[in-house]
């Protein structure tokens, strides 16, 4: 247990401690955003280990990059792998279930995963005495009704049994915080496209749920991309949404690890930020972005909305600017770009 005492004299020191001279423990690091994280920081000159059980992750994504396969919340596990890593000084948390369709067929099932075992995770943190914590988690806890900006202040009105495990996950690290039991960073992501710029990595799913998927896969396919709603109170009535290139997500995760010190602190040991571009994109934006790219048209039909749609939001980013010094470089054409190299790549590799 003297690993024990160590790690817990460095959590109650930590302002003294220098972030990028050590590691950070990523969960979910052989997913999609993860994985590109893990990238983000190694090219940062910040080491990384990986935790995950590979139920949605690639074992490759966490090729030479200290992967343990397993749960998070595993004590004994967890011991080890600070035992083989004494100088981890952040956890990344990115493991959840994020399927929302899934999460409403299956909300307990998302509860024990995204909130019950992050709570155990939380506990063996403090056990072996790491007090860092940046968390993933997600615009879904926005009333997104308007496609109109919010900011870190906005009413949270989750929508989903996805989106109030996140919701839920935030409380439980804010009230722990103000507590002593932690210090914590929150990142409400927006809507992740794209694939690592060099495609090292990208989103495992063929076939993904979200808008630029299911473009991509109506191409793929010689049909028709549908859109849902066009009498929304947007400036062409589709619905908006804040698409964020992976790898600026990935370098907002950098900006939180290298300088949690000076912003999660001991006497504000609580912080929230909105990572998105700051500015919306529509359906049929997006849509004309995918033309560009591909400089092909693709033929849509028009429907009603569907139950549960909204009209969606953007990302207010003043605060990551001003506090973090992190804004997006990336454009809606970049993330197009980008995804559709690394889906021409997935299908090349069979």
């Amino acid at each position: 247990m003297r690993i024990r005492g160590e790690r817990a004299t460095l959590a109650r020191t930590g302002a003294q401690a220098t972030i990028g001279a050590m590691k950070a423990l990523i969960t979910g690091g052989a997913g999609y955003i993860g994985s590109t994280i893990a990238t983000a920081c190694l090219e940062a000159g910040i080491e990384t280990v990986i935790l995950d059980d590979l139920s949605t992750g690639r074992e490759d994504f966490g090729e030479g990059r200290n992967l343990y396969i397993g749960d998070i919340a595993d004590a004994d596990l967890l011991e080890r792998i600070v035992v083989d890593h004494p100088d981890i000084a952040v956890v990344v948390h990115c493991a959840a279930r994020i399927v929302v369709p899934e999460s409403v067929a299956d909300p307990l099932g998302y509860y024990d995963t995204n909130v019950g075992k992050t709570v155990i995770l939380l506990q063996n943190l403090r056990k072996v005495g790491i007090g860092r914590v940046v968390f993933s988690s997600s615009a879904a806890v926005y009333f997104g009704d308007g496609g109109e900006g919010v900011d870190e202040g906005a009413p949270l009105a989750p929508s989903s049994p996805y989106a109030t495990t996140k919701a839920m996950v935030e409380s439980i690290l804010s009230d722990t915080a103000q507590a002593g039991g932690l210090r914590a960073i929150a990142l409400r992501y927006f809507n992740p496209i794209g694939a690592d710029p060099r495609l090292r990595t990208g989103l495992q799913n063929p076939t993904p749920s979200h808008a630029l998927g299911k473009i991509m896969q109506a191409r793929a396919a010689g049909v028709p991309f549908t859109i849902t709603g066009t009498d929304w109170a947007t400036r062409d009535g589709s619905g908006l949404r804040d698409y964020i290139h992976v790898w600026d997500l990935a370098l907002a995760h950098v900006a939180a690890v290298q300088q949690f010190d000076a912003i999660a602190t001991t006497s504000d040991p609580y912080q929230v930020f909105n990572i998105g571009t700051g500015d919306g994109v529509t359906v049929r934006e997006l849509v004309a972005a995918f033309e560009r790219v591909t400089n092909e048209p693709l033929p849509v039909v028009e429907v009603e909305r569907r139950p549960g749609d909204q009209a969606g939001a953007y990302a207010i980013v003043d605060r990551a600017a001003s506090v973090l010094g992190w804004k997006a470089e990336r454009s809606v054409d970049d993330g197009v770009r980008d995804a559709v190299a690394w889906a021409e790549k997935l299908r090349s590799l069979g």
